[in-house]
């Protein structure tokens, strides 16, 4: 990969995104062999939306999770029938759930009663049967996520105990169909305990509202959680020990009558893309302030907003980066890395430790891969976007593409 990294930056230059999608196919080769085949890999775009990973998720993975109907309209171009979309989020407002129905998509996960009798009449109205999900709120899940969205007031789903209530009224909806439940509470997550206790609550969930409600499932879709180990001290998630603890209650669930022909999904898409992505910048600027050896970057937080520490994370620690073409990987000093940009929140690096870096070295970016380009202040201050270029093994040959949107 590092030669081609070279090969990328002498065609296309920086700043750039690289994706090196054989490690996509890696990681979904992992996830099935972990599994068994028992859970369905859906993709999740608002991770990466570029349309050259989407049509190459086309086979790969079975499902789409969409979050808007520009993401409806991008799959579609993409090569992905509407019948395997599933539309997830908080706000759906009507012209996209009208859209979203009028593709024939293939479930819309409902997030509250009210969201539910939109759907409802919208349906009615275009002369459809809708299929939804619908997704719960838990009230707990295990500690261990970098983000948890349980037992606290939340925009997303129906709160567990309030759901008992709200079923009979949705189950009513005549221009509904229920065709199971969704879960996701917790996200990047680097503790196989903690997933797999998540997922042991969101099993008892499913059970318990599908027996109380008589609701014989087609569909159970299980945010996955999956993290990926951003920072230098974060080791990476044994997700064999999740498959190891979780296969057996995923094999309970099938034997029981009402869940044989149920189809489970693993929703994810962090975990699948994350990796496999590099951010490329070169050092425009050096200079030495107050007893800190600083260096100024031809990209930073209008490109990667989560490594400059501003896409939920309280504190900012840094990214896991390397130096291209260093021949040695042993620090030889401590550096501050600040992006182009004319505010003082454009720091991709505190006190980060690199080989020997100046003008001209060009820095590379670990764990790029999701929620850069698009979930970045690009227009902000005006700079050029950065490049997006995919690489990939096709026929025994690497093949590098300028994929840039």
């Amino acid at each position: 990969m590092m030669r081609a990294l070279s090969q990328v930056v002498e065609r296309s230059g920086t700043p750039c995104f690289v994706y090196d999608f054989d490690q996509v196919r890696q990681r979904v080769a992992a996830l099935r062999e972990a599994f068994g085949g028992r859970l369905k890999i859906s993709y999740a775009v608002k991770a990466n939306p570029n349309p050259a990973i989407l049509r190459r998720m086309r086979g790969l993975v079975v499902l789409l999770d969409i979050s808007s109907a520009g993401e409806l309209r991008s799959a579609i171009n993409c090569g992905w029938p509407a019948d395997l979309l599933g539309f997830t989020g908080p706000g759906k407002r009507e012209f996209e759930l009208t859209a979203a129905v009028e593709a024939r998509i293939g479930a819309i996960i409902v997030e509250s009663p009210r969201e539910a009798g939109v759907i409802n009449e919208l349906a009615g109205r275009i002369g459809l049967r809708q299929k939804v999900l619908i997704r719960i709120a838990p009230a707990k899940i295990p500690p261990g996520f970098g983000v948890s969205m349980a037992g606290r007031p939340c925009q997303f789903g129906i709160d567990e105990e309030d759901l008992d209530a709200a079923l009979p009224r949705i189950k009513a909806m005549k221009n509904l169909d229920i065709e199971g439940f969704h879960c996701f509470a917790g996200t990047q997550s680097l503790k196989a305990d903690a997933i797999a206790g998540a997922w042991e609550t969101y099993i008892a969930l499913f059970r318990r509202f599908c027996n109380a409600h008589d609701i014989t499932p087609t569909k159970l879709i299980f945010g996955s959680g999956l993290g990926i180990p951003y920072y230098e001290q974060d080791r990476p998630l044994d997700l064999s020990a999740v498959a190891q603890r979780v296969n057996p209650p995923l094999d309970a669930l099938r034997a029981e009558q009402r869940f044989a022909r149920t189809d489970f999904v693993l929703e994810t898409g962090r975990y699948l893309v994350g990796e496999a992505g590099v951010y490329l910048t070169r050092i425009i600027s050096a200079k030495h302030s107050r007893g800190t050896e600083i260096r100024i970057c031809d990209g930073g937080m209008n490109h990667h907003l989560g490594a400059a520490g501003h896409l939920g994370t309280p504190i900012h620690r840094n990214y896991r980066m390397f130096k291209l073409g260093a021949q040695s990987e042993r620090p030889t000093q401590n550096y501050d890395l600040f992006g182009p940009l004319c505010t003082s929140i454009d720091m991709l690096a505190h006190g980060v430790a690199l080989p020997a870096v100046d003008v001209g070295d060009v820095i590379g970016i670990h764990c790029s891969g999701a929620y850069g380009p698009t979930a970045s202040p690009s227009h902000f201050i005006s700079h050029p976007p950065a490049r997006e270029i995919l690489v990939e093994t096709v026929s025994g040959e690497t093949r590098i593409e300028d994929v840039s949107i």
